[in-house]
């Protein structure tokens, strides 16, 4: 079968030779296109390669030339900032420059102002001190003048009387005269026992100063002030005679009450107690005074306790309270007066505790005498110092700190004025005490620190109602009073001489006590401005440093 395979290729090729042929130069034209057209491809390959890199480079160098061109842009606009910055600081420097000297001309010109003003301030202070100093050498002329004219007076008065009384020692016989002795003799040692026993009113020991021109040993409320030797009582008899009822009064209601508790099974200290806490709460608002004001009344009226007895311990809690050093005396003068206008018969028992406690709210004083008090302790418990549980006799120091509460507690009640309540012991009762005050009580440092509290407080507003009249009872104990005390050349009364002469020369009974007004409701007193009681002028003529 191979061999016929074989035999029939050798015919097939002899055959296809000229085909072969044929079709060789058809395949030689074919590659010849063919070369062309791969020569074309070839050719078009390499331009569009070359336009290629041609438009590459010029991208390049457009992109190179904008990169250039934003760098340049850049650069320009940082140099614009850069220029704009120095700009601007060259502009704060010169601002802040302009600043500066003009504030510096500005404290310079106020630096020159308040010199000037401490200039003129100094001036007048010199010129004042000088008018001052030859007011005081005209008064100290004067007064030295009229010494010499009553010493003289005096003098002749007393070779008249002396002239007078040796004529009638003359005129008189021996017997006569024993017996007018004897007479004298029995007649003062009644009238002493008398006033030991009754506490009958004596003279003080200075000068009566009458601020409403009485005569003399007549004291403002018409009543006359004893001059009887033996007489140790400093007070009006008016005075006098309020004191021992209001001090009976409490007396009988004490009584009362120690026998309801005797007689009653119930305990009435917690009612007392509560009373004590109120007082003690009290404080320099509005709000808390109508607050503990309210409770102290519905205790009042509390059936379970009788009133007598509540009344008793709102009284002498509220004495007993102004000795703390956290005392509102303004604040608690309000509850004193809200309270009793509710119930007028507390304000009796409240005075009594205050006689009870000090003696220069009656006002009155008490001398020393050998012959009426045992010994110095008994007389120093009259006056009302107090015995610690040794017998120690308490300090005058001490005892001068709780007359200056006791009065400045005082002071604040009869100065105090609440819309819409009636204060039954106001203004006029604080004129009152002044007048007597000034009238019968000897200068020393008790009565001193008793006045000087009673005007620190109520000062501001008896001079803002009696005004002239007021201000004649401060010459009055700048003229008599002070140089009373200075003629006692005691050392201990130094201070408080300073401290009355400072609220009479300095005017402070002008100037509204601090915490007079309280704080944060309508409770507050009435206030009259300023202007309605400093626009009065104040003369410097005379004596007078106060009209």
């Amino acid at each position: 079968m191979l061999s016929a395979l074989i035999v029939m290729d050798v015919f097939s090729d002899s055959d296809n030779e000229a085909t072969l042929e044929t079709r060789a130069h058809l395949m030689e034209d074919v590659d010849l296109v063919e070369s062309s057209l791969a020569q074309l491809t070839y050719d078009h390959l390499l331009n569009t390669k070359e336009e290629i890199r041609n438009q590459l480079g010029r991208l390049e160098t457009n992109l190179t030339t904008l990169n250039e061109k934003s760098s340049a842009a850049a650069s320009q606009i940082e140099k614009y900032y850069e220029a704009r910055r120095e700009a601007d600081r060259r502009l704060d420097t010169q601002y802040q420059r302009e600043i500066a000297e003009g504030l510096d001309k500005y404290l310079t010109t106020v630096q020159r102002h308040h010199e000037q003003i401490s200039q003129r301030e100094e001036r007048k202070i010199r010129s004042d001190a000088a008018f001052e100093e030859a007011k005081r050498k005209e008064k100290a002329m004067l007064e030295e003048k009229k010494r010499l004219e009553k010493a003289k007076a005096e003098a002749e008065a007393k070779a008249k009387a002396e002239e007078a009384m040796k004529a009638a020692i003359e005129a008189e016989s021996r017997a006569m005269k024993e017996v007018a002795e004897r007479e004298a003799v029995e007649n003062l040692k009644k009238v002493d026992a008398v006033q030991a026993q009754e506490t009958i009113v004596g003279a003080p020991t200075t000068k009566p100063v009458n601020s409403v021109g009485q005569a003399k040993g007549t004291a403002l409320d018409g009543t006359n002030v004893s001059r009887s030797p033996g007489s140790m009582v400093r007070a009006s008899r008016n005075a006098l005679t309020l004191e021992q009822e209001r001090l009976q009064k409490l007396k009988e209601l004490e009584e009362g009450n120690q026998a309801l508790r005797l007689s009653s099974n119930k305990d009435f200290s917690t009612h007392e107690r509560h009373i004590a806490r109120l007082i003690r709460q009290i404080v320099g608002t509005k709000e808390n005074v109508s607050t503990k004001t309210s409770q102290l009344l519905k205790i009042f009226m509390d059936p379970l306790c009788p009133q007598t007895i509540s009344i008793a311990a709102f009284a002498k809690k509220v004495v007993s309270q102004c000795e703390s050093s956290e005392n509102a005396v303004f604040a608690c003068s309000h509850v004193i007066v809200l309270v009793t206008s509710q119930v007028p018969s507390a304000m009796v028992l409240l005075l009594a505790e205050f006689h009870r406690a000090c003696i220069y709210t009656v006002p009155k004083h008490i001398g020393y005498s050998e012959a009426a008090f045992e010994s110095k302790e008994s007389y120093y418990k009259t006056l009302g110092f107090r015995e610690d549980v040794d017998g120690k006799m308490e300090s005058v120091k001490d005892y001068l700190k709780r007359l200056e509460a006791y009065m400045k507690l005082y002071g604040a009640l009869v100065q105090t004025e609440v819309p819409g309540a009636r204060n039954i012991h106001g203004l006029e009762e604080g004129w009152a005490w002044l007048a007597r005050f000034l009238n019968a009580v000897p200068p020393n440092i008790y009565t001193a620190t008793a006045l000087y509290a009673f005007l620190q407080v109520a000062g501001f507003a008896l001079c803002r109602k009696y005004k002239s009249q007021f201000r004649k009872l401060l010459n009055i104990i700048s003229d008599n009073f002070l140089i009373a005390l200075r003629g006692k050349e005691n050392p201990g009364l130094k201070q408080i001489i300073v401290q009355i002469e400072s609220y009479l020369e300095d005017r402070k009974f002008l100037q509204e006590p601090e915490g007079r007004t309280l704080r944060g409701s309508l409770l507050s007193s009435g206030m009259v401005p300023e202007s309605e009681y400093t626009k009065d002028s104040y003369s410097r003529s005379g004596n007078s440093y106060f009209y």
